[in-house]
């Protein structure tokens, strides 16, 4: 008789053509799937036998439009936590890292990501820095040639999210654009995925015209249906699990034009709710049909990345699956893990003792700042008579998106009492060593009332960002980050309240998964506590200054108004013109 390497006998394997799932047996061969026995005739002798009876086999979930950075963690620790939660295949975008080391960085996240359990594929960062070098300053710098030389790279399978998209379908010559007419020519079939926030009509148009034809932002139930319209693969994330946008897709069947991402997943996060599992199970609570969810979390990501080989259990396909309790189905808390046919987590076993990947030395010294003063947090104005208005930046539970407000501060001798203004102060300090910048803002709404905040993690430049309620705690946490060559940490009374060090580049942790999800866990803690009340407090705090989501946000360069992709000044006029 025929031989088979492993057998998972009595199962329900999930059929992606016919979405649904069926009695089989499922011989594996050489890391792949030999044959889907739904007549369980036992027609091969396999080699090992695993019992499936009681449990569902799903194909291995793939997250493509994830960054491994965002979690805080090096590839290998976060391939280890996503396997657990029933993920097989990644596909990331290391621009974190980019914007701290340029070409060099993302190197080593690909080198660092050789000895994961399951597979890490990368888009190549398309925009660092992710505007302009007049609206942030970046350690380094991705251009035309440089993605050239990455498009060839083993491993990559996309052009990475292209977020500057305001110039985009203003027709400006970048980088991005003469790389986007080079592969019109060289690669008309390559995958280039988007950022285009609140676009639409001919805007999108001009966007998709240019090949980019993926989005993965936060929308309106209109901006959805013209992305679909257009012929756009839409990617959701958590925050686009809204009623409206499930039940559009539901009753226009549109399962084979999306898929679920987490985009960025914060390790507290991790460690609590999961990863691409998560998003799937909450899809399926909302009412997204459980077979269309198992679909779009498999067969459909691996479609638009053009990984043929994976995203379904069928002859020729990777050995990539999982097994889900069949009366707890739709909680997707694998039970067993299988990468190339080989088993990579068993519920209940302890992880693998993980060596860290050595980065080079100059990772570890990123932090080019020696000593910040109480006066480098002092904004200055004009002098004037009295009160001023100013710019401050909305925060609201909710959504990572922020809007420009104004409120009125008495002028003091060029210096601005803020602290009676019911506004927190923020300060970006340019931390590269490139030209020792510093931005001033104010933060109002749903954010920090007491104490202190500061973050080397601040998307996409990492700069170093304070926020605070008083000088004296905003000194004491920018000066801790300083001393840990990066991080994220609180600050209140002139102590540090808690804190997460991130050595490497000052974005990333090498210490184990559990131990950064605790910490950050900490410093979630520590900001609800200093009055933060987002339903996200750490991804809110760390995108205040992304100058490609709307509307208002700051840099080492000043408020920018990302609409009109220029900085614009903190104090206004009393007529409204800017001074």
């Amino acid at each position: 008789m025929e031989k088979a390497d492993l057998l998972i006998k009595d199962t329900k394997v999930y059929n992606s053509y016919l979405k649904c799932f069926m009695p089989a047996d499922v011989y594996v061969q050489e890391g792949r799937i030999y044959y889907v026995d739904t007549r369980q005739e036992k027609a091969l002798t396999p080699s090992e036998v695993l019992d499936g009876s009681g449990y569902l086999m799903l194909p291995g979930f793939i997250d493509i439009h994830m960054h491994i950075e965002s979690s805080m963690m090096t590839p290998v620790s976060f391939g280890e936590r996503a396997a657990s939660c029933g993920v097989t295949t990644l596909v990331s975008e290391p621009h974190e890292i980019a914007n701290v080391m340029g070409v060099q960085g993302i190197h080593e996240m690909i080198n660092g990501a050789k000895d994961s359990p399951i597979d890490i594929f990368y888009g190549i960062p398309s925009s660092v820095p992710s505007t302009n070098e007049s609206l942030e300053t970046t350690g380094g710098v991705i251009g035309f040639e440089e993605m050239k030389h990455l498009m060839r790279e083993d491993g990559v399978v996309c052009v990475g999210e292209i977020m500057n998209y305001r110039q985009i379908v203003k027709g400006t010559e970048m980088e991005i654009t003469k790389f986007l007419d080079y592969l019109r020519e060289e690669d008309p079939q390559a995958v280039i995925e988007g950022h285009c926030p609140s676009l639409v009509g001919l805007d999108l148009a001009k966007f998709l015209f240019r090949g980019i034809d993926g989005d993965h932002t936060e929308h309106t139930l209109e901006e959805i249906r013209q992305r679909f319209e257009n012929g756009m693969f839409v990617e959701l994330q958590e925050k686009m699990l809204k009623p409206e946008i499930l039940d559009y897709i539901i009753k226009n069947n549109l399962f084979e034009h999306c898929c679920f991402v987490t985009d960025d997943t914060m390790a507290d996060a991790l460690l609590e709710k999961g990863q691409l599992n998560y998003i799937v199970k909450k899809a399926v609570e909302m009412g997204f049909p459980l077979s269309e969810a198992v679909y779009c979390a498999s067969y459909t990501p691996a479609r638009r990345m053009n990984l043929r080989d994976r995203g379904t259990l069928a002859p020729g396909r990777k050995a990539d699956f999982q097994l889900v309790r069949e009366q707890a189905v739709s909680d997707f808390e694998p039970e067993l893990v299988f990468k190339d046919g080989k088993e990579i987590y068993r519920k209940g076993n302890a992880g693998r003792q993980l060596k860290p990947y050595g980065f080079p030395t100059e990772f570890y010294h990123s932090v080019h700042l020696d000593h910040i003063r109480a006066e480098d947090l002092q904004p200055k104005v004009q002098k004037s008579r009295g009160t001023v208005q100013v710019r401050v930046i909305e925060v609201s539970d909710g959504r990572t998106q922020t809007r420009e407000t104004q409120v009125f501060m008495e002028e003091e001798n060029g210096h601005l009492k803020w602290q009676e203004s019911g506004c927190a102060l923020a300060v970006v300090l340019e931390r590269h060593g490139k030209n020792g910048g510093i931005g001033y803002g104010f933060v109002t709404g749903d954010c920090l009332k007491r104490g202190a905040a500061a973050t080397t993690y601040y998307h996409d430049h990492h700069n170093l960002m304070v926020m605070g309620a008083n000088p004296e705690d905003m000194l004491t946490a920018a000066r801790r980050l300083i001393e840990l060559q990066g991080g994220i940490c609180t600050a209140e009374n002139g102590k540090v309240t808690a804190e997460l060090p991130l050595p490497v580049c000052g974005i990333l942790s090498e210490l184990p998964a559990d131990d950064i999800g605790r910490m950050l866990g900490e410093v979630r803690k520590s900001l609800e506590t200093l009055g933060y009340e987002h339903y996200n407090p750490i991804m809110s705090l760390c995108t205040l200054g992304l100058p490609v989501s709307p509307a208002l946000k700051l840099t080492d360069r000043g408020l920018i108004d990302v609409e009109k992709g220029a900085v614009v000044p903190l104090r206004l006029s009393q007529n409204g013109p800017d001074i």
